[in-house]
Formats: C-alpha cells, sequence, structure tokens
C-alpha cells in the first residue's frame, strides 16, 4: 500500500474553459422549457407528480461523467473519465447549495486520474474512488488521496472498477474480462479461458475485508467468477436485516443479433460461477452456449454455473445498480422508495432508461419493472438520445443522474417542491 496527497482544493480552483480563439465546450442539446426544482426542465418521463431539470452540461466542464455521489446536502462528487485514455480522468465537486445556475459550481478536486469510476462512500464516511488499476479513499472535508489497493488489472476491454460496501468492511470489486468472448489473436477460443484460471482471474468480482483501526485491506480475492463485466454492484437485505445479498449487473458478450444475448441480473454466492465466456442466456433467462463454445460447454447443468436471476433485454447495457431503502416511519415515500433500481444505458430501444422492482421482504427484486425515467429517444430540437451511467438519491430523496456521452447532470425532483430553488 502506498500512500500520496494531491493538491488542496483551494489550489484544485474552478475548472478553466477554452481560452479565446479555441472552441467552446458544447452546450446541452436539451431543449428547455419551464423550470424543474428551479432548473431548466427537459423533455422526459418521470414519475406522475416529479420532473426532470438539467442541473450542469458542458458548459460546466463535464467531459464523461459516469457515478456522483452526495457527500453533504448539496454536494456532490463526480467521477469524470474525460474520455477512454488513461490519465485523463477528474474527480470533481458539484455545489447545488446556492442558487441553480450560480457561476462557479464546478470545481476540480483531482487531475490526471486513470478511467475513474466506481465511487462510493465507505463505512468511515471517507469516499473510494475506483480508478482501473487502483482503489484509494479520501476524507470528505480535508482532501488527503490514500492509496489502497494497487496494481489491479487495468488493460483489456474491461478495466473499470465498481465499488460496493456490504457489511462488516466488506468491499466487492469489478475485475472485468480482459475480452468480449475469449477469442485470442487467432480468433480461437480455447477451453478453458485463460482469463478465468489461476489465482487471480479476470471477469470476477473481488471481495476485500477493511479490518482494523484504520480500515486497512486484506488482499482482494475472487468472490464470483464467470462475469464478465460487473458495472452493477449492490447490496440487499431481508425485513429482519439477518441476510445480505450481493446483485450484479451482467454486461453480456457482444453479439450483432439485435435480441441476443440477455443481459442479466444475477444473485452472487460465494464461489459461484455464472458462466462467462462459456455460457450466456436467452430472453426467458435459459443458459444457451456462447457463440463459439457450441457442443463443447455444459451450459445446461446447473452444477457447471449459475442461471440469472432475471434475463434483460439484450444490449441494455447495465451500467449501475442502486438499492434505495424503505422511507423512514414519518417520512415522505418517493417513487424509487423500498427498490432496486438500474441504469440501462444501452443503444437498442429498451435500453437508454432507469428502471426498477420492488423489494421483498427477503430482499428480492418482485413484481413488475418500473420504469422511474424514459421517454429517452432522440428527438431533434428536442432532446438528445439518452444514456444515462450512474444515480444516485439525495438526502432529500431525490433522484441525480449523469450521462457521460451528453454529459449532463440531470434531477428528477418533485413537481411542486418547497422553494423556487434546490
Amino acid at each position: 500500500m502506498t500512500r500520496r496527497r494531491c493538491l488542496p482544493l483551494a489550489l484544485a480552483g474552478l475548472i478553466a474553459f477554452p481560452g479565446a480563439g479555441r472552441a467552446e465546450p458544447e452546450a446541452s442539446r436539451y431543449a428547455t422549457q419551464g423550470r424543474c426544482a428551479g432548473y431548466p426542465r427537459v423533455a422526459l418521463t418521470a414519475p406522475k407528480g416529479w420532473c426532470v431539470g438539467l442541473v450542469a452540461d458542458a458548459r460546466d466542464g463535464l467531459q464523461m461523467p459516469r457515478r456522483l455521489i452526495e457527500v453533504s446536502p448539496g454536494r456532490f462528487w463526480i467521477t469524470d473519465m474525460g474520455n477512454w485514455e488513461p490519465r485523463r480522468g477528474r474527480l470533481l465537486e458539484l455545489r447545488v447549495d446556492g442558487l441553480p445556475g450560480e457561476a462557479g459550481r464546478v470545481q476540480v478536486l483531482a487531475r490526471g486520474l486513470d478511467r475513474p469510476h466506481g465511487l462510493v462512500t465507505g463505512p468511515d464516511g471517507k469516499v473510494y474512488v475506483g480508478e482501473a488499476g487502483t482503489v484509494w479513499r479520501t476524507p470528505v472535508d480535508t482532501f488527503a488521496r490514500e492509496d489502497l489497493l494497487t496494481d489491479l488489472p487495468a488493460d483489456g476491454a474491461h478495466p473499470l472498477k465498481e465499488l460496493a460496501f456490504g457489511r462488516k468492511g466488506r468491499l466487492y470489486i469489478n475485475m472485468g474480462s480482459a475480452s468480449d468472448a475469449c477469442r485470442d489473436d487467432r480468433q480461437q477460443q480455447p477451453l478453458p479461458c485463460p482469463e478465468t484460471a489461476g489465482p487471480s482471474p479476470r471477469a470476477a468480482v473481488y471481495e476485500t475485508v477493511l479490518t482494523g483501526p484504520d480500515l486497512k485491506p486484506h488482499p482482494p480475492k475472487p468472490f464470483a467468477t464467470g462475469l464478465r463485466n460487473s458495472l452493477g454492484l449492490a447490496l440487499t437485505q431481508d425485513a429482519a436485516g439477518k441476510t445480505e445479498r450481493l446483485w450484479q449487473a451482467e454486461n453480456s458478450v457482444d453479439y450483432n443479433d439485435p435480441n441476443a444475448p440477455a443481459e442479466e441480473l444475477n444473485a452472487l454466492e460465494r464461489g459461484a460461477h455464472y458462466g462467462w465466456p462459456y455460457c450466456v442466456s436467452d430472453a426467458q433467462g435459459r443458459s444457451v452456449a456462447a457463440q463459439g463454445y457450441e457442443q463443447r460447454a455444459p451450459c445446461t447443468r446447473r452444477q457447471a454455473h449459475r442461471p440469472p436471476f432475471q434475463a434483460w433485454p439484450a444490449h441494455v447495457a447495465p451500467l449501475q445498480l442502486l438499492t434505495v431503502p424503505p422511507a423512514a416511519a414519518g417520512q415522505p415515500e418517493h417513487p424509487w422508495s423500498g427498490r432496486l433500481l438500474a441504469v440501462w444505458h444501452g443503444y437498442r430501444a429498451q435500453g437508454h432508461r432507469i428502471v426498477a422492482w420492488r423489494l421483498g421482504a427477503d430482499g428480492r427484486p418482485t413484481g413488475a419493472r418500473e420504469n422511474i425515467v424514459s421517454g429517452w429517444r432522440v428527438m431533434p430540437g428536442i432532446r438528445p438520445q439518452g444514456n444515462p451511467a450512474g444515480i444516485t438519491v439525495d438526502h432529500r430523496g431525490w433522484l441525480w443522474i449523469v450521462e457521460d456521452r451528453n454529459r449532463t447532470v440531470l434531477v428528477v425532483a418533485p413537481e411542486t417542491p418547497a422553494g423556487s430553488g434546490p
């Protein structure tokens, strides 16, 4: 483990916009009409009684935002990848505790990050950031980076690190596959796949435990394998608080077929294998051999791997899972209270939306899928094609969204909030 410090926040300063003679940042392509929580309102479909407002966009310096969390009321941190090149990412702070639209709301906390993605608050109250090859943390009010896990695999097709905390200091980390379908340089697909072999397999969710007064991590170990790219990780508990379940949203193998293979919601169990690269799911959630592994992979045998809990439409590209607890006694219910939310980023017709399922007393998603934010199909002059990448719920229960390609922060807020601003 190594430690290093970044510049203090006061020296990091505000985002600098291009100077004279250079192109201005691209403005949002959303047309706006009216207001939502004091922000320009955009034409998206939200639950009844709620609206969607445009909080920030490229004019505020956003480049490729992927995650956001609220670190204190009206104060959000954002991981912004910049692009897919190494060391172009930043950690940003967005302040919305003043008047909507006032200048200077976005600050840079750290620069030169390597494809930062995961962003969570730990049991110690510090913020944990997942770069491609490193997991680090910092206090909120006195920025001081402390590297916890280094030399993580940062190469290949799926280098991004998603993070999720469980009970008793357990931290789960995505170690995505280096390839799409385990094809080598000769386009052959060996069995077994080399990526899944050895003590440190790719295509897995790892677990580490933070212990001691300083919450130091143990060496991470594979928790579940056969998972191509786990950019959605979330935990639920049963009503009694005795059983904790780890959920994974699987971005499945890329086919040219618009209807196959299905994306998956998996209930992860320690030591289990979930199929990649040998087996995928059809629309009914049945396991079938992946292309290139026909007649070679025993995909109908449960002991070979675990089938998904749910099959989702092909190519919706789930980029985040978020568990929202039920409203506390005396507090208002929101459309996402007591639900598991999924961010569908994908380019197919059923993507471009945020969906949810109610959580049963056993902590499992149940009932019909609900659309929380939808209507994101492109309409020239009205809105761009939607591409939600990350969400969070703030201290009031409002839902906040970042879009990576559109470079926006959106808020889903009541139609008639108590005040004129956020």
